[in-house]
């Protein structure tokens, strides 16, 4: 089997483990690393023995997959100009700035005939996996994804940069339309959003209560899924699922009528296993774990809960 000639545009901290992770397969070859800071992409093509260039057009027509782990901004020029080209294209999430750009990169994905997948990483996250034949009926669902502030990723807001993550999670899990919403968020230490609430409800009558800050003292990414017969708290960061179950009748007077079952998951690695589903999908092997109509599923509820809380917050103003 030919190798996929492979290449990553943008090898900032991100994307340089993606340019890590094509070097070491044996069934793809990366062709080279594109970034606007020759000096960076220079080092990264050092480390991993491939071509450095500043501009991903050199790369049109001399590849076949391409990860694209740029700023959001420019994430829909970038991959439109891919796949026009004929390359599949892995973009980070969120896929677009805006729901017509993210159409747009659908649309052209379809016309050539290419994948169009989107790193929502925590798809791949082991605790996500060790839960998904529990996640069905969910009644109500609650995330918290807390986090030390960091200067990088601050040109968009907490919704956008790490609320996106749970979103993806939960309308994959619940399966059904949001009706409502509301939210609420402040900047705190930028000039965007740096923490947020928002609360979702869906067609089915399923809720969904999701949290996200970036100024946080500690890391925290726990999602909880509440059923009519079984709790499942899922820790995303340190791969721990833990799940209740109602004991009919309890062992001992007093004792909680309760069963908790703890699975530790392997750390694994989620980014290896998100860039082999985006490579088995190149050749035909697997379906798209995460589509473009999955990120632009994502894409279109961050957006209304970032406008929802611009409004809430001119209320307050006016009130």
């Amino acid at each position: 089997m030919e190798k996929i000639r492979t290449a990553v545009i943008g090898v900032g901290y991100l994307g340089r483990f993606h340019a890590q992770k094509y070097a070491a397969l044996s069934q793809c070859e990366l062709i080279g690393v594109v970034d606007t800071d020759a000096e960076v992409a220079a080092r990264v093509a050092a480390e991993l023995g491939t071509r450095a260039l500043m501009d991903y057009r050199e790369l049109c027509g001399q590849v076949d997959a391409v990860s694209v782990v740029t700023p959001t901004d420019t994430h829909a020029e970038i991959a439109a100009g891919l796949l026009r080209a004929g390359a599949h294209v892995l973009v980070e999430k969120p896929i677009a700035q805006t729901v017509a750009q993210a159409q747009q990169l659908i649309d052209l994905a379809r016309q050539h005939g290419r994948v169009l997948q989107v790193g929502h990483l925590e798809r791949f996250n082991p605790a996500i996996l060790a839960a998904e034949p529990l996640l069905s009926r969910p009644r109500f669902i609650e995330c918290h994804r807390l986090a030390p502030f960091k200067e990088r990723g601050t040109e968009v807001n907490v919704v956008l940069d790490l609320m996106i993550h749970d979103i993806d999670l939960v309308q994959m899990i619940v399966g059904s339309p949001v009706t409502t919403l509301d939210a609420v968020g402040t900047p705190v230490f930028s000039a965007e959003i740096d923490i947020a609430n928002a609360r979702l409800h869906f067609e089915n009558g399923c809720v969904a209560n999701v949290t996200a800050s970036r100024v946080s003292l500690k890391t925290e990414r726990k999602l909880r899924v509440f059923r009519d017969d079984a709790y499942l708290s899922i820790d995303l960061h340190q791969k721990i699922l833990t799940v209740i179950r109602k004991r009919v009748p309890p062992s001992a007077m007093g004792e909680l009528p309760v069963h908790i079952e703890e699975q530790s998951c392997a750390q694994g690695d989620a980014l290896l296993a998100e860039i082999q589903a985006f490579l088995a999908a190149v050749r035909g092997e697997g379906p798209v774990v995460v589509s473009g109509e999955d990120g632009q599923r994502a894409l279109r509820t961050a957006i209304a809960i970032s406008e929802r809380m611009r409004s809430a917050a001119r209320e307050a103003v006016h009130a």
